[in-house]
C-alpha cells in the first residue's frame, strides 16, 4: 500500500475529490497518509481532519526562497515516507532539490491542455482568462508529472470540455473541475499506486 502525501495551499476541492475517491474504493493500492499545507487555515486542512487524514502545515511565508522551502518539504516528505506527492492546488514552485529526489513521483493537475496555456505565470484563475481572451474552442485539465521546469513533466492524463459563448473564467474554472480535474487526478493517483505507468523516452504511458 503506497503512501500518498497531498501538498494544498487553498480550499481543497482537489483533496475532496481524492478523499472521496478513497473512501469509495476508486483508489487502489494507495492511500492518503499526510497533507501538507503551505498556509495556516487552510480550509483543505479542515478537510483532511474530518476524513482523518493526519496534516502538516509548512507555512511558505516563513522561509526566504523556494530553495529553503523545498528543502524543508523535502525533509518532512521523507519523515512521512512519501511513495507519491499530490499537489492540489499548492501554489508554490518546488525547487530541483526536490523534484530530482522523486522522479515521476509528483503530480500535478494544470487546468489547461498543456502544452496551451501553461508555464510561468498560468495558474488558477489566470489559465481560464487566457483561454477565453484566445477564444479557442476546448479547454479542459492536464495531469502530469512535475520536474523542475514549470508544467513540462510527463503527461498522464488529459480531459477536454467544449468552451461556451458565455462562458466566463469562473464558469469554465467550475466546469473544468466538476467534468475533468474531480474525476481525472485520482484515476491518475489509483494507476500510479497500481504500477499502471510506465515511463518511456521521458513519456508516460498507461498500461492495460
Amino acid at each position: 500500500m503506497k503512501n500518498i502525501v497531498v501538498l494544498v495551499s487553498g480550499g481543497g476541492t482537489n483533496l475532496q475529490a481524492l478523499i472521496d475517491a478513497q473512501n469509495s474504493g476508486a483508489i487502489k493500492g494507495g492511500h492518503i497518509s499526510c497533507v501538507i499545507s503551505s498556509k495556516e487555515g487552510a480550509y483543505a486542512l479542515e478537510r483532511a481532519k474530518k476524513a482523518g487524514i493526519p496534516t502538516v502545515v509548512i507555512p511558505r511565508k516563513n522561509y526566504p526562497d523556494k530553495v529553503s522551502y523545498s528543502m524543508a518539504l523535502l525533509e518532512e516528505l521523507k519523515k512521512q515516507q512519501a511513495d507519491l506527492i499530490v499537489l492540489a492546488g499548492f501554489m508554490t514552485i518546488l525547487d530541483r532539490c526536490l523534484t530530482s529526489e522523486y522522479p515521476f513521483k509528483i503530480i500535478n493537475v494544470h487546468p489547461a491542455l498543456i502544452p496551451a496555456f501553461c508555464g510561468d505565470g498560468f495558474y488558477g484563475i489566470k489559465v481560464h482568462e487566457k483561454v477565453l481572451e484566445y477564444g479557442v474552442k476546448v479547454s479542459g485539465a492536464t495531469i502530469h508529472f512535475v520536474n523542475e521546469f514549470t508544467d513540462a513533466g510527463a503527461i498522464i492524463l488529459q480531459g477536454v470540455v467544449e468552451i461556451k459563448n458565455d462562458d466566463t473564467p469562473e464558469i469554465l474554472q467550475k466546469r473544468i473541475m466538476e467534468q475533468v480535474e474531480w474525476k481525472l487526478l485520482p484515476k491518475a493517483v489509483s494507476l500510479f499506486c497500481q504500477d499502471r505507468i510506465t515511463i518511456k523516452d521521458g513519456k508516460a504511458y498507461i498500461d492495460l
